[in-house]
């Protein structure tokens, strides 16, 4: 399964909105601007995420979009399925090789298992283990 840019920009929506989470609502210019992506592409990525109940737009001069839970309540395959559709390695039969189909299943689990095990909390706090610390220390 490859996710495209849709699930790809999408998270990215996601956790622009978590990381601000609580601060009010924050426009798709801005998460475009930030991210150096189309507004009008995260227009129509946006709207089957409001849909789905996953965030709130809000109307005015200072509107814009906002979670419609708190991040660690919202998982990554929350957002993918909506963008994405099913999870799904490869498409198969019934017909298939049971071997094959058993491979195709096991692999579809452990990434459902994954995204659905990761939160928007968790992906904006992630910190990556190969940086250094933020600190600099000046001999």
């Amino acid at each position: 399964m490859k996710i495209s840019t849709k699930g790809r920009y999408g998270l990215t929506i996601m956790m622009e909105l978590a990381g601000k989470f609580g601060e009010g609502p924050i426009s798709l210019k801005s998460i475009a601007e930030r991210n150096s992506l189309s507004e009008h592409y995260l227009e129509q990525l946006v709207a089957p995420l409001r849909n789905a109940g996953l965030v709130k737009s809000i109307r005015g001069a200072y509107g814009g979009y906002i979670l419609s839970k708190e991040p660690e309540h919202i998982t990554a395959g929350d957002v993918i399925r909506v963008l994405e559709g099913p999870i799904s390695p490869v498409d198969f039969t019934e017909e298939d090789d049971p071997a094959k189909r058993d491979l195709w299943l096991r692999i579809r689990d452990s990434i459902a298992s994954v995204l659905d095990s990761t939160t928007l909390q968790d992906m904006v706090s992630f910190q990556d283990p190969g940086k250094a610390d933020s600190y600099m220390f000046y001999i």
